[in-house]
């Protein structure tokens, strides 16, 4: 596996931009548009937050195990959300893709498959992954469609799991793309974003 470093992907109609300190009022903007945090199950910061949401992640890239990305919309120019590539262990040539999480306008739109297609395409062809995983609460209903919808297979549930920040703990429901499927799991978002006319 190729070594990850920060990097900017860009292609239909979004654009992964390095997660930097001069994302912060444009992210808070984004959170705010639904006001995200109250999702209990999810990790998106509140306003005042959202610094520390993003320092914490440029801390896991210091550290080699995380790499995050704003996400933004190019036919709007705004910050929809953000994304990260976590648990990066490159002795398996594994990445996950988590922590994503979209403006209220942005979700059910074309912006959540475009940006699989960049994170899962720069994982299997320009890093040389073997598997690509992705993890969500198991309270996370709409999440764990989401993941099935782009064609990433269930490994199982992981039982009391990782502390939500109300204090609960989590179950963890476990999927992945080997790099065998990738191509017709790319064959199939293209498709998707095709009916979305991206």
């Amino acid at each position: 596996m190729v070594p990850v470093a920060p990097v900017a992907l860009e292609k239909h109609g979004v654009r992964l931009e390095p997660l930097s300190v001069e994302h912060e009022t444009d992210l808070a903007a984004a959170a705010a548009d639904g006001q995200l945090w109250k999702l209990w199950y999810t990790s998106v910061p509140e306003l005042a937050g959202t610094r520390g949401y993003i320092d914490a992640a440029l801390d896991g890239q210091r550290a080699g195990h995380m790499l995050p990305w704003a996400v933004r919309d190019l036919t709007t120019r705004t910050i929809a959300g953000s994304t990260r590539y976590h648990d990066i262990v490159p002795a398996a040539d594994r990445v996950e893709i988590g922590y994503t999480w979209y403006a209220q306008r942005w979700q059910k739109s074309h912006v959540n498959t475009a940006c699989k297609l960049l994170l899962l395409a720069h994982a299997f062809e320009a890093l040389g992954c073997k598997v690509v995983g992705l993890r969500t609460d198991n309270f996370n209903f709409e999440s764990q469609r989401a993941i099935e919808a782009l064609g990433a297979k269930k490994d199982g549930v992981i039982r009391h799991h990782h502390p939500r920040r109300d204090g609960t703990v989590r179950d963890t429901v476990i999927y992945s793309i080997l790099a065998t499927e990738w191509p017709d799991v790319k064959r199939h978002l293209e498709l998707r974003l095709k009916r979305h006319g991206s």
